[in-house]
């Protein structure tokens, strides 16, 4: 099924779930041949290969495997075909996958940039180097450091794990009384990566403003934005993501302050190619960048924005790292939304009813997340914790919002609430 460019292949780093990333590989192998380098055998992702290779995590405590087993497995297909580049979207393969491409002299981001934006607190001191807006933070590392960062900032903060990704145990703390648990939170939720990035918790001013994702590809030192995203957050005192919205004739894409914002927020991180996925609050005093993720959305936020414009990010991912300019002309106009479904409480999953297309206007796809005995988790317990989506288009954001409220609330879930012993799950958050 791929279009085969004939400049070698592009491989890729760990693949995650299939109801959240297939689109990525399909549109990858339309670029060109794609190798997978995973830490299971290819099963699904199988149509799209040209071939793969199995990296098992030296720790089963850990994530993700060891760089150096990462490495030899890439560097053994290096040594039998030529590679034209290689790339990641999943959040913790980051810095791993730049190490990569840097010993093997191919392009996309470097060591250096991956870890600006990796590491939370590094990316905060870049931007205010260079005199952009940013929150006011501080990095603690004990609950009495945190209460001491937090009153010398001033309530409201949000404390955040250093490296972590999704708004994972992110969390508000609106008083000295809420500190401690909020603490506790990203503390705990900081050892479910990396061990690089275990232990330490950003405490920040809390930014006013909607907030919107930019998903942009960087070619030679150029910012390309291609996909913006309109934010809906979850209840607080957490920033969990529960919807977005992409209008592909979006106004704010041609902004010229924020794409100044989103230009040199790049050269200050040392982005000059790859793709990234920026979280910006349009504040009172102007667009502030709350991080820069150096690969991908998630949330299915770029399979979405393929809907609204008609570019597809898996190809794009693939043509960046193989030093190739993308074409990010949209073909489209008119609004595409994604909502998630969460159950009222932490549950056992039993069945589910889902709305067809036609059952609300402009819904285009509803389909379970969690599969019937699977349990699902709220915050603080867990993050993430969905059972289904629903997706809508309509001329504008507000129609579009509606369409998603009213396609939401045709989704049925039979449950039955996890009993005491069950609420804590495998998750160390």
């Amino acid at each position: 099924m791929a279009e085969h460019n004939g400049d070698g292949l592009v491989l890729l780093v760990g693949s995650g779930m299939r109801v959240y990333r297939e689109y990525l590989i399909q549109g990858a192998a339309r670029h060109g041949r794609l190798w997978l380098v995973d830490e299971q055998p290819a099963s699904w992702q199988r149509p799209y290969l040209a071939g793969s290779s199995v990296v098992a995590k030296r720790y089963p405590q850990r994530l993700v495997p060891e760089l150096e087993d990462l490495y030899g497995a890439v560097a053994a297909v290096a040594a039998d075909h030529r590679v034209a580049g290689l790339f990641t979207y999943d959040e913790v393969l980051v810095t791993a996958t730049a190490h990569i491409a840097d010993r093997l002299g191919l392009p996309g981001l470097s060591t250096e940039a991956a870890e600006r934006c990796r590491n939370k607190p590094r990316t905060r001191l870049a931007l205010t180097a260079v005199g952009l807006p940013q929150p006011r933070f501080a990095v603690a590392h004990t609950e009495e450091e945190a209460a001491k960062a937090a009153a010398g900032i001033g309530y409201p903060v949000v404390l955040k794990p250093r490296g972590m990704a999704a708004s994972v145990g992110v969390v508000k703390a609106s008083s000295p009384a809420e500190l401690a648990e909020a603490f506790g939170t990203a503390d705990r939720a900081s050892y479910s990566g990396p061990a690089a990035y275990e232990g330490g918790v950003l405490v920040e001013e809390l930014i006013d403003g909607p907030e919107l994702s930019v998903d942009g590809a960087i070619v030679a030192g150029e910012y390309h934005p291609f996909c913006l995203a309109h934010k809906q957050l979850g209840p607080a005192p957490y920033f969990e993501e529960v919807g977005h919205v992409i209008d592909a004739t979006d106004p704010l894409l041609a902004d010229p302050e924020l794409r100044r914002v989103l230009r040199e927020t790049h050269r200050a991180l040392g982005v000059r190619d790859g793709i990234t996925h920026t979280e910006v609050r349009l504040s009172s005093r102007g667009p502030v960048v709350i991080e820069v993720n150096a690969r991908l959305g998630g949330d299915l936020i770029p399979y979405v924005g393929r809907l609204a414009t008609g570019i597809d990010p898996g190809r794009v991912a693939a043509q960046v790292c193989s030093g190739a300019v993308p074409d990010l002309t949209s073909d489209r106009a008119g609004c595409v939304g994604i909502r998630f479904c969460y159950p009222p409480v932490d549950c056992r999953v039993g069945g589910m009813a889902l709305p067809e297309p036609g059952a609300v206007p402009g819904l285009l796809e509803a389909r379970a997340i969690a599969q019937p005995g699977e349990a699902v988790r709220l915050p603080p317990r867990a993050h993430i914790g969905r059972h289904a989506y629903v997706i809508c288009t309509a001329a504008d954001r507000s129609t579009a919002a509606e369409r998603l409220e009213q396609a939401a609330a045709l989704v049925e879930l039979d449950y039955e609430p996890l009993p005491e012993a069950e609420l804590v799950g495998d998750r160390p958050w």
